[in-house]
């Protein structure tokens, strides 16, 4: 059965990559269209980096939406340390010639719930969780309407990326998150404790290199750019590829095991804002609300990357 999501992310080379995964599955999953918000860059880049990387998947009919400029209440914070100026850093991509659609990405996603059956789409978050809180804030009753949110976002055992307690996705606007968490959606997160074991390799980058298609070099020179900052931050073999994880989870599930846990956001402290308070152990009584995820088969993950990535131009 086609599963129909809409994607909303902040691109960011690993949100790209992300992007063409679903895009390259067109048997199990219908993109209904690409929201953008503020997050890795400011949003007039990311919608940007969201039509050039559908028009790199040749799909310059997919519809690709503006949503929120900054966060919930706080002011935005970016992450051009990570992704460079433009947030695609690392190849050199044409300037997009498909058109940005005029409808604001909030009421995009109310109406698109609205006009579908209840259960219908699911809501695929690679960024700050800015424009699905604000659509759930707007229309409440297109809450119910979400079949499931699978969000990359949090950490528990990897603690924080961007402070020592938070994930950069939750750290940006954690009073959205908090509003996520709270509906009553089915949630599935793909933390850092998953992401960062997703490493690309030399290998696993010359693996994309020897596609034999447009796409696999530029992918490969997208995460050679993204990979220089986490080697150096983590001494890792290679930078981790996060929000994949999330369209990876629709195609094979069964690459992730994790834990139905409850999770709360912190949104007060000035120390741990932004934290993902993961109760891993279940040692509160506080009722699970979403499907965290812990481990992933690296492996496979690659191979289906590899396989669904040679099937675009």
């Amino acid at each position: 059965m086609v599963r129909k999501i809409i994607i909303d992310t902040d691109p960011g080379q690993d949100d790209a990559v992300a992007i063409l995964l679903a895009l390259a599955s067109p048997e199990e999953i219908e993109v209904l269209g690409v929201t953008a918000v503020a997050g890795n860059v400011p949003l007039h880049l990311t919608q940007r980096n969201a039509r050039m990387v559908c028009e790199l998947a040749g799909r310059s009919d997919m519809k690709v939406f503006a949503g929120c400029d900054r966060p919930m209440v706080r002011p935005l914070v970016t992450a051009e340390h990570v992704h460079g100026q433009t947030g695609l850093d690392g190849p050199v991509l044409p300037e997009p010639t498909m058109p940005l659609q005029d409808k604001h990405a909030v009421d995009f996603i109310i109406e698109t719930l609205r006009a579908e059956e209840a259960g219908a789409v699911t809501l695929c978050v690679l960024g700050p969780l800015t424009n699905i809180a604000m659509a759930f804030q707007m229309a409440p009753d297109v809450v119910e309407k979400v079949q499931e949110i699978v969000l990359m976002g949090g950490a528990y055992f990897e603690v924080g990326n961007i402070t020592p307690a938070a994930e950069f996705n939750i750290y940006v606007d954690p009073q959205a998150a908090a509003v996520v968490f709270a509906s009553g959606v089915p949630i599935v997160v793909m933390p850092l404790d998953v992401t960062h074991k997703v490493l690309v390799t030399k290998a696993r980058a010359n693996a994309f290199r020897d596609l034999g298609n447009t796409c696999g070099p530029v992918v490969a020179e997208m995460t050679d750019f993204f990979e220089r900052f986490d080697m150096e931050k983590y001494g890792s073999d290679g930078g981790p590829l996060h929000d994949p994880c999330v369209t990876a989870y629709l195609l094979k599930p069964e690459l992730f095991t994790g834990r139905q846990i409850n999770v709360e956001i912190e949104v007060a402290s000035e120390l741990t804002l932004g934290m993902t308070v993961a109760d891993w152990w279940r040692v509160s009584d506080r009722a699970p609300n979403a499907t965290f995820m812990g481990d992933v088969d690296a492996d496979g993950f690659f191979d289906l990357l590899n396989e669904r990535l040679a099937r675009l131009p």
